[in-house]
C-alpha cells in the first residue's frame, strides 16, 4: 500500500522555498543574447532579448516583449473555449504534474525551467484592448490556462490586474478564470464589475486537501484550506466559483472516499460547481512527475509505467470509472457538475437543470451565499492508506 514517505511539519507556510536551480547556461535567454551559432526565431528570440525584471531563490524573472497576448485555441482534448490569454510565460508554483512545460520549450529551454525563469509580457491591458476585437459574442476567453495568472510574480507585477481592467470596460464576453492563488481575492471588485455585464466563471483548482501531499505536489501553491476559504469568499462576493479537482492522481487522490471528502468541502465551501479529470502525462512533464513517484510512492511506479509509458492518457474503462464516481458525489452534496473544465457554458448539476451562470442575466449568482465552515479539519497529516486506494486498476 501507498505511503507518503516523508514527513512534513505541519507548520506549513504559504510559499515554501523551491531547491535552489542550477546554474544558468552561457548564452541562455538569461544572459539578453541569442544562442551562439544558433538562429533564433519567434518566440525563442523574443526570450533571447528579454530583460531581467527580478529575482528571488532559485527564480530569474524577465520581462518579454510579444505581439498578441490573446490567442486562439486549437485543443485536441475537446475543450470550449476559443481564445486563451496567459499574461505570464513560466509559473513559479512548480506543480509536478504541469502539462504547460512544453510552453519553455518553444523557447529553447528546458521543461524544468518552467518554475524557475518567469516571463512578464510586457503592454499585456493594450494588446487585449486591440485583439478584443476579434472576439464574437459566443466565443469563450480563457484566462490561465499554460500560467497561473495569480502566482506570486503577480503580486507586484499586476499583468492580471491590467488585463481584468480591460475586461471590466467590456460587455458580453464569456470569461473564465483557472488559478490555484488566494490572490485572486485582491480583485474582487474588479470581478464583480466584470461579472455585472459579461458571463464571468471562477475555477479554483485543489487537487487535495492533505496540505503535506499538496505542498509536495505544487511546492509554492497556497495550501488547499487557503484555497478553500478564497472559495468561500468568492461566493460570498456573488461570484460563480468553483472547484477544479484536477487532475486526478491514479493509487493517490483518485478513490471513491477521497473524491466524496473533496466534494464535501465543496459544498461546505459554498462551491457553485465541482470538477475532476484524471491526470494526463505529456512528455514534457512525464519524466519530473514520475520522479516525484519514484521519490515518494515508489510502489507505485510500475503501475504508473504501465499506464503511461505507451500512452499520455489513462484508459476509456479509467475515464468512466471517474465520471461516474464524480457523478455520485456531486449528486450526494448538491453540487453542480461539469463533465469537463468548461469554463461558462453549461455548469448543470446532476438533474440536468440549466446552470446558474445560464440563468442570470449578468453572470452573477442569483442564489445566497453560503457561509465558509469547517466542517472537520483539513489534514495537516500524512496521508492514511485507505485514501489513497486506487478507484480503478484497469
Amino acid at each position: 500500500m501507498a505511503k507518503l514517505e516523508n514527513t512534513v511539519d505541519a507548520n506549513l507556510e504559504l510559499f515554501p522555498i523551491l531547491p535552489s536551480s542550477p546554474a544558468v547556461a552561457s548564452g541562455s535567454p538569461s544572459t539578453g543574447t541569442a544562442l551562439a551559432g544558433t538562429h533564433l526565431t519567434g518566440i525563442a528570440r523574443l526570450a533571447a532579448a528579454s530583460s531581467p525584471a527580478g529575482e528571488g531563490h532559485g527564480l530569474e524573472v524577465r520581462s518579454l516583449g510579444v505581439r498578441s497576448i490573446l490567442n486562439r485555441s486549437v485543443s485536441r482534448r475537446g475543450l470550449s473555449f476559443t481564445w486563451t490569454i496567459n499574461p505570464y510565460r513560466g509559473c513559479e508554483f512548480a506543480c509536478r504534474y504541469c502539462y504547460a512545460r512544453y510552453t519553455h520549450e518553444f523557447m529553447e529551454l528546458p521543461p524544468e525551467d518552467f518554475e524557475r525563469r518567469i516571463f512578464i509580457k510586457q503592454n499585456a491591458a493594450w494588446l487585449l484592448e486591440q485583439e478584443l476585437r476579434q472576439v464574437r459574442a459566443h466565443e469563450e476567453i480563457a484566462l490561465g490556462t499554460a500560467t497561473d495568472p495569480y502566482q506570486p510574480v503577480e503580486r507586484r507585477a499586476k499583468v492580471t490586474q491590467s488585463l481584468l481592467e480591460v475586461l471590466a470596460r467590456q460587455k458580453g464576453l464569456r470569461i473564465g478564470v483557472v488559478t490555484k492563488s488566494t490572490l485572486i481575492e485582491r480583485d474582487i471588485p474588479l470581478l464583480q464589475r466584470i461579472a455585472e455585464r459579461n458571463t464571468l466563471v471562477l475555477h479554483l483548482t485543489i487537487t487535495t486537501p492533505n496540505a503535506a501531499l499538496a505542498r509536495l505536489l505544487e511546492p509554492r501553491a497556497p495550501r488547499p484550506d487557503l484555497r478553500l476559504r478564497t472559495v468561500a469568499r468568492l461566493r460570498q462576493a456573488g461570484l460563480s466559483t468553483g472547484i477544479l479537482c484536477s487532475p486526478l492522481l491514479p493509487g493517490i487522490t483518485d478513490s471513491g472516499k477521497a473524491l466524496d471528502g473533496m466534494a464535501k468541502r465543496a459544498k461546505n465551501a459554498g462551491a457553485s460547481f465541482f470538477c475532476a479529470q484524471p491526470l494526463f502525462l505529456k512528455p514534457c512533464s512525464k519524466e519530473i512527475y514520475l520522479g516525484f513517484i519514484r521519490e515518494h510512492f515508489p510502489a507505485l511506479e510500475p503501475m504508473y509505467r504501465q499506464r503511461f509509458d505507451n500512452a499520455a492518457f489513462v484508459s476509456r474503462a479509467y475515464r468512466n470509472r471517474i465520471e461516474e464516481l464524480v457523478k455520485t458525489v456531486c449528486a450526494k452534496y448538491s453540487l453542480g457538475r461539469r463533465k469537463d473544465a468548461l469554463l461558462t457554458t453549461a455548469v448543470g448539476d446532476t438533474s440536468g437543470k440549466p446552470s446558474d451562470a445560464q440563468n442570470s442575466s449578468s453572470g452573477r449568482l442569483s442564489f445566497p451565499p453560503s457561509p465558509f465552515t469547517r466542517k472537520g479539519p483539513h489534514s495537516n497529516t500524512t496521508p492514511q492508506p485507505q485514501d489513497l486506494v486506487s478507484c480503478e486498476t484497469l
